[in-house]
Formats: structure tokens, sequence, C-alpha cells
């Protein structure tokens, strides 16, 4: 009897097991904060004014090849300026789409994604407006 329960116990433990989500072996997470402006002309020191949340839907964090000649994906930007995406392990290109004179030190960049582990890349967007 102990022996067939220990068997049974095997048997279910090894479904278990195989039934596990594959892909987290095979996908990471690219995440991070964006920021934009200036938002206006003259903006006083000390006085961060808020980003509206159409200012974040109107900008893309965009995923290429590693050779950046082929979209792979478009994350929208939430509201509060953060953006998540999942990707297949692999190195990357991370760039923004860009809006009137948008431009940024933080992109284009060269990414590596690594199976489970959570990469963190915060873009700065200069809006060039003076």
């Amino acid at each position: 009897m102990l022996r067939g329960l220990a068997l049974a116990l095997l048997v279910v433990t090894t479904l278990l097991a195989s039934c596990g989500d594959g892909d987290t072996n095979k996908t990471g997470i690219l995440e991070g904060q964006v920021t934009i402006g200036p938002l206006e002309p003259v903006e006083r020191p000390g006085v961060t004014p808020t980003v509206p949340p159409e200012a974040y839907a109107a900008r893309k964090v965009m995923i290429y090849s590693q050779s950046g000649d082929r979209l792979i994906k478009q994350v929208d930007i939430g509201p509060d300026g953060h953006y998540r995406v999942e990707l297949e392990i692999g190195t990357y290109s991370v760039d923004i789409n860009r809006i009137g004179i948008d431009r940024s030190a933080d992109v284009p960049r060269a990414i590596e994604i690594r199976a489970g582990q959570t990469l963190r890349l915060h873009i700065d967007i200069d809006t060039g407006i003076r």
C-alpha cells in the first residue's frame, strides 16, 4: 500500500512539474517610468507641473529587433508614466515614437532581456518647449 502511495505521489508530482508555465524560462520583463517635460515655455524653479494623461497616451515605447530594422512591439505608457512589457529573451533596441521635436538622451538603447528577470529602463523625454 505504501509503495502504491509513493508511486501515485511521484506521478502527481511529475505531472504538476510538467504543467508549469514553460514561458517563464523564455521571457523577461522590460519596465520603467517615463517623464515628459517641459510642458510650458516658462516653468518656475521647484514647481513640477502635472503631466496630463493624454501626453503619455500620445507617446509610445517602441521595441525593435536588435538591428533596429523591425518593430517588435509598441508599448503604451500608462497615465502615471509607467510602462511594462513581457518580451522573449534576446537583445532589442528600445526607442520612443517622436512627437514634434521630442528627444531623449536615454534612447535609442540596446537592451538584453534575460529569462525570468525584470530590466528597468527609465526614459526622460524632452519636449523641446522653451
